[in-house]
């Protein structure tokens, strides 16, 4: 197995565990959780890691694949939403009698997947752009600042996109975005350390192989 074969080999499964979480978040999504005084989605747990993943992708092999992980997740989601209402609206077996209880799990109402599909949009590439940003401004130093930089500032907009498209005029927006952010900035502050540590084991596994900037802390 040769180094490029392998660093290869990396970015797919980093591509499909990002894909495969923006999935699992969708479906988490459907339960809201208490989190001290505040309320969030249940998928904010999974969605958090998808930018953990797109930073060591960034700082591992550079915006473009960045881009195309982020492009990837996108039509994952499409799909996903696709094939789940074709499920949802093919009539069930006559013995199966869960049809309600797995449309009120699975089903999303047309205003909530715009919102989710524009909110990840915006969000994730701007977590990509930001990173860079702070990249360059850097000089490839302080790996943790463009880290926390991108991912506060891309969780925020995130937040706000997703619940003023889908719950303004019906729900109190403002402490559902604030609740939101909250909690996704507790997260991004803990994940650091493993950002770290993913870039440190791929370039630890493929030193030979020219992924991106060396490491600097």
């Amino acid at each position: 197995m040769n180094n490029q074969w392998r660093a290869d080999s990396y970015l797919v499964l980093l591509a499909c565990v990002y894909s495969g979480t923006l999935v699992l978040s969708a479906v988490l999504a459907s339960k809201i959780i208490s989190v001290g005084s505040l309320v969030v989605p249940a998928g904010v747990m999974g969605y958090s890691l998808t930018f953990v993943l797109t930073d060591v992708i960034s700082e591992v092999w550079g915006k473009q694949r960045a881009k195309t992980v982020v492009m990837g997740g996108f039509v994952t989601l499409v799909l996903a939403f696709v094939i789940t209402g074709i499920s949802i609206f093919w009539p069930p077996a006559p013995f199966w009698p869960h049809q309600p209880e797995y449309e009120t799990i699975l089903g999303s109402s047309a205003r909530i997947m715009i919102a989710s599909l524009s909110a990840y949009l915006i969000s994730q590439y701007h977590d990509v752009w930001a990173f860079h940003f702070w990249k360059r401004i850097t000089t490839d130093r302080f790996l943790w600042l463009r880290n926390n930089a991108s991912t506060v500032v891309s969780q925020l907009l995130d937040s706000v996109i997703f619940i003023t498209l889908a719950f303004y005029g019906s729900m109190p927006v403002v402490p559902l975005i604030l609740g939101q952010w909250v909690v996704k900035v507790g997260i991004a502050v803990l994940d650091t350390p493993f950002v770290y540590l993913l870039v440190h084991l791929i370039r630890r596994r493929v030193p030979s192989v020219e992924l991106g900037s060396s490491l600097k802390s």
